[in-house]
């Protein structure tokens, strides 16, 4: 599926309500962060730190330079983001972060939800490539950090895998290649 901004491929699936009527959002990852991110308005500016502090109290963690160290050395595999940034953020990075970060999210979960299990609706074929997702978000990390290290071979390997993944979800199931040869 392409993305309805750019036509890039579609990574995110979002549902928005618009006057009670959801209308569905079909993005790649740069136009989901786009539309995601918080308004830029002074009146966002404003309300962002009070915030940032209800969910610090939701969260109940402490600031002591112990807690803040071993936040931050808390790290997700997959996306690379700290629960020190989410804290910050206010956004998980990937759908992993759950199982990551499930002691310290499981009390925010209960407090707002009182519920830690999503019982709602899912969007369409999501679960067929939620792995996949997962797995390039986490190659595009790796991608970006041997950039940065100037490792430009196995930056190069991680783009062809990253190709070949999205190149595999656009043919239908049954035009997949054959995998015994």
């Amino acid at each position: 599926m392409k993305c309805q901004k750019c036509d890039k491929q579609a990574t995110f699936h979002i549902t928005d309500l618009v006057d009670g009527e959801p209308n569905e959002l079909h993005l790649c990852e740069d136009c989901a962060q786009a539309f995601l991110a918080p308004p830029s308005s002074s009146d966002a500016d404003e309300m962002m730190p009070a915030m940032a502090g209800l969910l610090a109290q939701q969260l109940a963690v402490g600031e002591t330079a112990e807690e803040l160290a071993r936040l931050d050395k808390q790290v997700c595999p997959v996306c690379g983001i700290s629960f020190r940034e989410f804290r910050k953020q206010g956004r998980l990075g990937c759908p992993y972060d759950y199982t990551c970060f499930s002691e310290e999210l499981e009390p925010l979960l209960l407090n707002i939800h009182d519920e830690t299990r999503h019982v709602g609706k899912v969007p369409k074929g999501f679960g067929a490539n939620a792995e996949q997702q997962t797995q390039l978000i986490r190659l595009r990390r790796e991608m970006k950090e041997a950039v940065a290290r100037e490792d430009y071979e196995q930056a190069s390997k991680l783009r062809d895998e990253i190709r070949e993944i999205e190149e595999s979800r656009q043919l239908p199931p049954t035009e997949q290649p054959p995998t015994d040869l």
